[in-house]
């Protein structure tokens, strides 16, 4: 028998370590070559770490949510032939640059639960939010639960069964459960990565939040028309290509907005191309997919760019390239979006742009009030470069093309 070690692959240029996000193995458990036995996380890609040999895991490296360095040993199996040490997993281009939807397999639950233990061990146990959730609605310490998922993941079935054979939740008057479990959950994975870039960008960028108010009316009623008449094939239209081909605009007379900083070298890089990041929400969390090129763009064509992107962020299909290069980004919320926000500036991007939600209020037009459309635009920017004045003028003039949405189509 001999020992095959696995070390954790270089996953990217300037990459020095990478996140544990699943494990699809446990000790003592057979592989076979080729089979997936861990996924991990940088900062550019999720990639799976396939086994190069046959046999069974006798170590692994660490729990979900560590990190491990690059060529540090990340799994040990025996093998029947001689010791050895596997060569650098090789990992293609094309899987470092798209996100993998790692899913582990599920076994079946055990056929029985074992009683409660004497005691409940001191290490938090594996199981994910939605089985933290059920477990504690219906009472139960996971503590004293024994999971079957792959390194002893607990599973709903794993629940389910010691709710049937162990500990019963106890009552309290009126019929419902009483509850006292506790929950720790550890950042892990995208969710760890968007708490780091949220800290990196307030600790780093002094913020100022300018709201203005967008009568939005003949932009809807001109939005109405053109999703009436959009072609076959062609995305309904939202306020966002509306949106972008006036952020392109204003950029022309404003170019210090659609910068990039590097505060370590005290430099400022302004961009001819204009590639907007647009803040979409996800199942694993927020991710910014860039439409890039935005200047040469239309409206159809960003409308088209931008659901394209959102369904690739969403189903963990973008690619690197999709999902970095920003030069300044938009942030809404949908019909959600309030009536104020106070978006957080995309480093190393000196700006960004928050809507809010459109409402029918009455405005004084001199004589009368009368319906419109309104919606408040909250864009952040890096006040170490921009000034108050210039922002508002960046914001003003956005209001001016939004309100006079013909404007958006005229060069020059």
């Amino acid at each position: 028998m001999g020992e095959f070690i696995i070390k954790m692959p270089d996953v990217g240029e300037g990459v020095a370590e990478a996140e544990l996000v699943e494990w699809h193995v446990k000790p003592g458990d057979p592989v076979r070559e080729d089979m997936v036995i861990a996924a991990v996380m940088t900062d550019k890609a999720t990639v799976e770490i396939p086994s190069p040999v046959n046999g069974t895991v006798i170590w692994l490296a660490g729990d979900i949510g560590d990190r491990i360095a690059v060529k540090a040993p990340l799994v040990r199996i025996e093998t029947a032939g001689g010791a050895g040490e596997a060569p650098p997993v090789q990992i293609s281009q094309a899987l470092v640059a798209e996100p993998v939807k790692v899913e582990a397999a599920r076994p079946a639950p055990a056929a029985t639960a074992p009683p409660a233990p004497a005691s409940l061990p001191a290490e938090k146990p594996l199981a994910a939010p939605s089985v933290r959730l059920f477990a504690r609605e219906s009472g139960v310490d996971l503590r004293q639960v024994q999971g079957s998922g792959p390194a002893g993941r607990i599973l709903r079935e794993d629940v389910e069964q010691f709710l049937v054979q162990g500990a019963a939740p106890v009552l309290v008057k009126g019929g419902s459960v009483k509850k006292t479990a506790t929950e720790e959950i550890k950042l892990t994975g995208l969710r760890r990565r968007i708490a780091e870039k949220m800290v990196l960008s307030t600790s780093r960028i002094p913020h100022i939040t300018y709201v203005e108010e967008v009568d939005m009316t003949a932009l809807e009623e001109l939005r109405a028309t053109m999703n009436g008449d959009r072609r076959e094939g062609h995305p309904k239209l939202t306020v966002l290509p509306f949106l972008m081909r006036a952020l392109v605009k204003a950029i022309a007379a404003q170019p210090e907005v659609n910068a990039t900083f590097d505060d370590d070298a005290g430099i400022i890089t302004r961009h001819s191309a204009v590639h907007i990041g647009i803040a979409t929400q996800t199942p694993a969390g927020l991710t910014v997919p860039v439409v890039r090129h935005a200047e040469a763009r239309g409206i159809w064509d960003c409308a088209s760019e931008m659901v394209r992107l959102a369904e690739a962020a969403r189903s963990g299909t973008a690619t690197r390239d999709e999902l970095s290069g920003s030069t300044i980004t938009i942030s809404s919320l949908g019909p959600l979006g309030g009536i104020v926000s106070t978006p957080v500036i995309n480093h190393p991007e000196v700006a960004i742009i928050g809507v809010n939600k459109i409402a029918t209020r009455p405005i004084w037009d001199g004589t009368q009030f009368v319906p419109r459309k309104m919606m408040n635009l909250s864009s952040s920017f890096d006040h170490r470069i921009i000034d108050g004045w210039d922002a508002a003028t960046f914001v003003q003039r956005i209001r001016t093309l939004l309100e006079t949405p013909a404007l958006i189509f005229i060069e020059g």
